[in-house]
Parts: C-alpha cells; sequence; structure tokens
C-alpha cells in the first residue's frame, strides 16, 4: 500500500512514522522544503516533533501533486483554516478510488465549514464516499513513544472505515470505528475551545472543582452544538468527545491548555501565539463555534467566554464570575 501524508506538524510526522513502520510505503508531505531537507538527513522533525528517530523507510516531499498521486490512502493533517486551499491544489491529482482520511481538528472561521464540508467541497464527487475522519484522545509524542491509545475512525461506509481501521491500527494504536462522521469530527474540534477554559481556569489558579465543571459542562455544551448539526449524543460520551476532552483538558502536552493556563495568568494572547511553533486549534475555532452556535441558536456559555477573553480582552477572572452568576437551571437543558 502507498500512503501520502499531508502535513508534517508533530501529529502527521507521527502517523507517518507509525505507519512506515508497519511497512507501508509513506510519503510525508512538508510545506517547509527546508525541513524536508533536514528530515531527509538526520529523520528528524526538529521542528515538530524533536527527538524522535524517525523509520529509515519514510520519505520526504515539498512537492503536493507527487504526494498525493497515484496513492492508495492518502492521511490528511494540516492546519484546518488551511484545508480548503491544499485540497484545491490536490484534488486533481487524487485517484477515484484512494482512501481519504482526515486527522485535522477544527472548523473553519470564516464559513464555519467542518472538515467533512470542507473537502466535499473541494474534492471530487467520486472520493466522497471514501472520506473517513479519525480523532480521539492521542498526544503526538505519546503515540511516538509507543504509549497504548484508542481512537475512533468515523465513515459513512462502515466498510470504509473498516478499511482504513486496518491499515492504521497497531498493537499499541487500537482504532474503533463509528458512523457518525458530524458527531467524531465535531468533538475533536470543539473540546479544544473547552480545554482553553480549562486552560485559564488552572492559570487563575482554581482547583480540580473548578476543572471538573469545566469537562462537565463543556462536554454539555458540545453535545447541544453537535446535536443541533446532526450528530448523535452517544459520540460526545466516546473517545472523540469525553475521551479527547479529558486528555486536552488535563495533559500537560496539550498546546490549548498550555495557552489557556497563560491567558489565566495575565498574558496576551498575541503575546503568547508569537513564542509557538505549532497551532493551538482552539484559538481558531474558538472564535467559529461562536460564530456557529450564534448562527444555530445553541447555547454554549464556556465557548461564548473564551471568544470574549480571546478576540474582545475581558478579564478571565470577570469571565469566571459571569460563568458563575449565570441564572440557575436544571442541569438536563
Amino acid at each position: 500500500m502507498k500512503i501520502g501524508v499531508i502535513g508534517a506538524g508533530s501529529w502527521g510526522t507521527t502517523l507517518a512514522d507509525l505507519l512506515a513502520r508497519k511497512g507501508y510505503a509513506v510519503t510525508l508531505w512538508a510545506y517547509e522544503a527546508d525541513l524536508v531537507a533536514r528530515m531527509t538527513q538526520n529523520r528528524e522533525n526538529d521542528l515538530f516533533l524533536p527527538k524522535v528517530e524517525l523509520a529509515a523507510n519514510l520519505s520526504f516531499s515539498a512537492d503536493l501533486a507527487q504526494t498525493v498521486t497515484g496513492k492508495d490512502l492518502l492521511l490528511l493533517v494540516p492546519p484546518s483554516q488551511v484545508m480548503h486551499a491544499l485540497m484545491l491544489q490536490a484534488g486533481p491529482h487524487i485517484s477515484p478510488g484512494t482512501l481519504v482520511v482526515s486527522a485535522s481538528k477544527g472548523i473553519e472561521t470564516e464559513t464555519l465549514r467542518t472538515m467533512s464540508e470542507v473537502l466535499e467541497e473541494t474534492l471530487p464527487r467520486a472520493l466522497h464516499s471514501r472520506l473517513t475522519f479519525l480523532s480521539g484522545p492521542s498526544f503526538a509524542k505519546e503515540v511516538a513513544a509507543g504509549m497504548p491509545t484508542a481512537v475512533v475512525v468515523a465513515g459513512r461506509d462502515l466498510e470504509t472505515a473498516r478499511l482504513v481501521q486496518e491499515v492504521v491500527s497497531t498493537d499499541t494504536f487500537r482504532t474503533y470505528t463509528n458512523t457518525d462522521i458530524m458527531g467524531v469530527e465535531l468533538g475533536g474540534a470543539l473540546k479544544n475551545v473547552i480545554a482553553l477554559a480549562a486552560g485559564v481556569s488552572d492559570g487563575l489558579g482554581f482547583g480540580y472543582n473548578s476543572r471538573a465543571a469545566l469537562i462537565t459542562r463543556g462536554l454539555a455544551e458540545m453535545t447541544r452544538l453537535g446535536l443541533a448539526k446532526g450528530a448523535q449524543a452517544a459520540t460526545f460520551a466516546g473517545l472523540a468527545g469525553m475521551g479527547d476532552l479529558v486528555l486536552t483538558c488535563t495533559g500537560d502536552l496539550s498546546r490549548n491548555r498550555s495557552v489557556g493556563i497563560e491567558l489565566g495568568r495575565g498574558r496576551k494572547l498575541k503575546e503568547i501565539l508569537s513564542g509557538m511553533k505549532m497551532v493551538a486549534e482552539g484559538v481558531k475555532t474558538s472564535l467559529a463555534t461562536y460564530r456557529l452556535a450564534q448562527k444555530l441558536g445553541v447555547e454554549v456559555p464556556i465557548t461564548e467566554q473564551m471568544y470574549l477573553i480571546l478576540y474582545e480582552d475581558k478579564d478571565p477572572r470577570q469571565a469566571v464570575i459571569d460563568l458563575m452568576a449565570r441564572d440557575l437551571k436544571a442541569e438536563n437543558v
């Protein structure tokens, strides 16, 4: 099997390495030609996954068309905001029988489209039934180190999802299947917003009570928004929902939680992001989710406060006060 991986961030690199170590012929595409040259020479992604030796049979390329041409499976792992542009370029070079797997977690800020909606607009119709979406609690560094991990792959066609399941699963990377594409991809995107909020709470010096409240009520608003988009509630209780939410709200490797911690400590967003090499998807997703919730008429109080902190320069401590002062209500409303 010939595989192309688009996006050489920490997650894309980790997945490319995992598949190469299974014996597949894998080519990893990176936007940065100098990074491609260094990975080829040093067998290391020193920019996004340092100190991890990459498989000897893993190839690298800065040529997008070459990377996607003639592949049996394509794994898409770019930042969500550039997926549309990349797929417009790549689409004409992808064979109709190619399996396409998206592992990007986000929502476009201007169009409010999820990645499945982006791919169905940009890729040929013949590929739509071959689209699947990979998500779940999975820090790249831990997967690269071979630590046991469980994820989920969703496809409209269950047999297609099972094909992908077989390809990506290893003895330390267990993959489940699901047919709820919208639920799986929204879970992966929205949890980053709640992780930012959990980080703010930690940065303000609050404790476990506060974090547990944010995780639980965050899951409630993720589910409400998901249902409004046609997702299934049960999906949010699974790996792509609760699983990924717990990971990103509590793990020290979470970029989104780290950004939230710095916001809680009083630093400004621009200053925080200027010192980061990797993308914290939750920053853009907070804006997209806030706009999407307004459009659909869904109440998302935690997301709303994160939007105000990030884009209206609201004081994080005041945001907490306003959350706690909301009208009292029943839990399941």
